[in-house]
């Protein structure tokens, strides 16, 4: 069986300029715990979950580092930081997101699905055509094709 044969087509999605409150009536409306961020050509440009707006109430990680002549070395990048201020009181659907998305063709296979989730630990993938949002499979898409092919 392959992605196509399992994957819900009527996706819901958002736009990166979209609001945070948004994406949380959505989420909670829908019964679901993330979704794909598209273009207007309908290309996956991040994924926003619950994990992201969980990730707003995390106490904040301050980079080590170590002072020389009233100057500070940091042991490692500010830039971290800054992007953990940026996830934490971010308001539009870009400043939450995750950026760098898993994705499925609609003909790899459910065994492909199946341990792409386990081995990178994500609930859903968005299935793409031609590098288009055509479907999603999330993990209970996979489980509900076991229990269809007994």
């Amino acid at each position: 069986m392959k992605a196509k044969d399992i994957m819900v087509r009527e996706v819901i999605t958002v736009k990166r300029e979209q609001t945070v409150e948004e994406v949380i009536k959505l989420l909670m409306a829908h019964n679901i715990s993330g979704l794909p961020v598209v273009d207007d050509e309908n290309r996956v440009v991040g994924i926003v979950t619950e994990g992201d707006l969980i990730y707003r109430s995390k106490e904040l990680k301050l980079p080590s580092y170590f002072t020389i002549l009233d100057g500070y070395i940091f042991l490692e990048s500010p830039k971290g930081m800054e992007d953990q201020i940026r996830k934490m009181v971010g308001y539009r659907v870009e400043d939450v997101m995750t950026v760098k998305v898993i994705t499925l063709d609609e003909e790899d296979s459910i065994e492909r699905a199946a341990s792409i989730m386990t081995d990178k630990k994500v609930n859903r993938l968005p299935v793409l055509k031609d590098g288009k949002l055509v479907g999603i499979i999330s993990r209970r898409d996979i489980i509900r094709s076991y229990a269809n092919n007994e």
